[in-house]
């Protein structure tokens, strides 16, 4: 019998208390989630509800963002102002006081909301998955979110610091470091989401092997390739030395050596 409850009107606690079922409730979920099946335009209502409680809580966190922007925008540019003469900042560009903050305050924003935006993607997901996806699901969703922070922790206390001492150490006689705001942001913000993503390399690679699209020795065999595309893609999203794009490229390739690491723990207990 089709279940008349819509996923909207189901509170997450059930969810979550479903998970610790027998295998009898266990069943049950499971035939329910095969005989009910929403209209589409029912999911597309239900995914816009979503997003428009996405929007709303980076739009909220934005205002606290925004007038903390001074000491945001102090923390982030720390690792390079330590080493410039007189610890200060350029804007070349005419308009850049005016963006650098705004842009900052949503960077900001959407990173603090990261968890709720994900909690409502899993709210729409998991109405759809069977009992044991969602007991396989919940951890991984709680892992990327931190290893994501994780990612953007390792760019700020470890990445930038060695970085920018690099640049300044490398610099020619007599030359100043003057960057501009705008450009230092850009350059920040791009490592900080490469940095968080690249952390997500070893989730990817346990649900590759977890979901059997591949096995732990299969994925191993493209390690070469693997490598390989480590370091193009540090080339690409660091600047143009290969310093930074090695310092980009190891701990991506560290990660999937990981990712390889737990998928083989995984892959043995699930045959045990």
């Amino acid at each position: 019998m089709a279940d008349e409850e819509s996923p909207e009107s189901a509170p997450d606690e059930k969810r979550d208390e479903a998970a610790n079922a027998s295998p009898d409730v266990e069943a049950e979920h499971d035939a329910r989630v095969d005989d009910h099946e929403m209209p589409f335009l029912d999911h597309l209502l239900e995914l816009r509800q979503r997003l428009l409680r996405s929007v709303v809580a980076v739009a909220v966190l934005f205002v606290p963002s925004f007038i903390f922007r001074e000491e945001i925008f102090q923390f982030v540019s720390a690792p390079l102002t330590a080493i410039l003469p007189g610890g200060n900042l350029a804007a070349i560009d005419v308009a850049s006081p005016f963006v650098m903050p705004l842009k900052l305050a949503a960077f900001t924003a959407f990173i603090v909301a990261m968890p709720y935006v994900l909690h409502q993607l899993w709210g729409f997901v998991a109405p759809g998955l069977y009992l044991r996806e969602k007991k396989f699901a919940t951890p991984m969703l709680a892992s990327s979110v931190l290893l994501f922070y994780a990612g953007m922790a390792f760019a700020y206390f470890v990445m930038f610091p060695v970085v920018f001492a690099f640049f300044d150490y490398v610099a020619p006689e007599g030359v100043t470091m003057m960057t501009d705001i705008n450009r230092y942001l850009d350059f920040v913000l791009k490592l900080f989401f490469a940095l968080g993503i690249a952390f997500e390399i070893p989730i990817a690679t346990f649900l590759l092997v977890r979901s059997g699209l591949a096995t732990a020795e299969g994925i191993a065999r493209k390690r070469p390739y693997v490598i390989v595309g480590c370091f193009i893609a540090g080339m690409m999203l660091t600047p143009p030395d290969p310093f930074t794009q090695v310092l980009l490229a190891i701990p991506v390739w560290l990660l999937f050596e990981i990712g390889i690491l737990i998928s083989r723990t995984s892959q043995r207990s699930k045959d045990d």
